[in-house]
């Protein structure tokens, strides 16, 4: 399905790798120019380079920023330019006991889970509305909705996300704008990957096996497996194209099928 996206320009934080980076990838395949953005400069040029030999034609750059930091931020929003697309996809993710959450930690997470969206939404949403078109796509969690007890800080954050974005939504009445945001759920990113793979090792198991596991013991996702980031990919591709003109100020999953109650 051509998804009227060709021509257009995408800046999707943290797509170095996991999520982001099938973000991108999804929208190189619909002739996306993508814009990648990493706080490793290294790491960012490899990810550049895999998704052009990936994608032979494909527009890709990278923007290099760390997200905790303002002023490597607002070095990044001067450079960026005009965007028709953006992703705001860049997040810490990790398990805490509440009480040994730190004042300096709950902070570090907002910075970085909150702010990022809120520092490159306000660099470009004045321009979108200018032109009278464009798309801000924010990337939660069903944790954000259901928070875990064993992390709520990060919980904390994806609800503060859903707040912003359902906001800035307001902003673009009567206008081609749209501001939405994706729940995601349990998905095998590149992160959750290698802490699986740490576990495995730990415990002395085949990595696939703690893999298997540990979903397995997740009774709330009715597909009884991880999520692929190209799951979480398909759908923000679409939020991105005209043809989701329709949807603003909207919440949508893409979490499994997450129940409420233990089967």
């Amino acid at each position: 399905m051509d998804l009227g996206l060709h021509g257009k320009r995408a800046f999707i934080s943290g797509s170095s790798q996991g999520i982001g980076y099938a973000v991108a990838a999804a929208l190189a395949d619909e002739g996306v120019e993508v814009v990648l953005n990493g706080r490793d400069a290294e790491r960012l040029d490899g990810a550049v380079e895999r998704l052009q030999g990936e994608r032979p034609g494909a527009r890709v750059s990278g923007l290099a920023a760390d997200f905790s930091k303002p002023s490597e931020v607002a070095r990044l929003t001067e450079a960026l330019g005009d965007v028709d697309i953006l992703v705001n996809n860049v997040g810490l993710f990790g398990l805490a006991d509440f009480e040994s959450i730190s004042d300096a930690e709950w902070a570090r997470y907002f910075e970085v889970n909150v702010m990022s969206g809120v520092r490159m939404s306000r660099a470009v949403l004045g321009g979108m509305l200018g032109r009278g078109q464009g798309r801000i796509i924010f990337i939660s969690s069903e944790s954000g909705v259901n928070v875990p007890a064993d992390m709520v800080h990060y919980g904390m954050t994806k609800a503060a996300m859903l707040a912003v974005a359902n906001g800035l939504a307001k902003l673009t009445r009567g206008t081609a704008v749209t501001v939405n945001t994706v729940l995601g759920g349990p998905t095998f990113s590149d992160g959750v990957a290698a802490s699986v793979a740490a576990v495995a090792e730990a415990q002395s198991l085949p990595a696939e096996v703690m893999k298997q596991a540990i979903i397995g013991q997740n009774r709330t996702t009715l597909l009884e497996r991880f999520i692929d980031p190209a799951e979480i990919a398909s759908l923000v591709a679409y939020l991105a194209s005209p043809r989701s003109s329709a949807t603003n100020g909207a919440a949508l999953r893409a979490d499994g099928g997450v129940l409420t109650a233990t089967l």
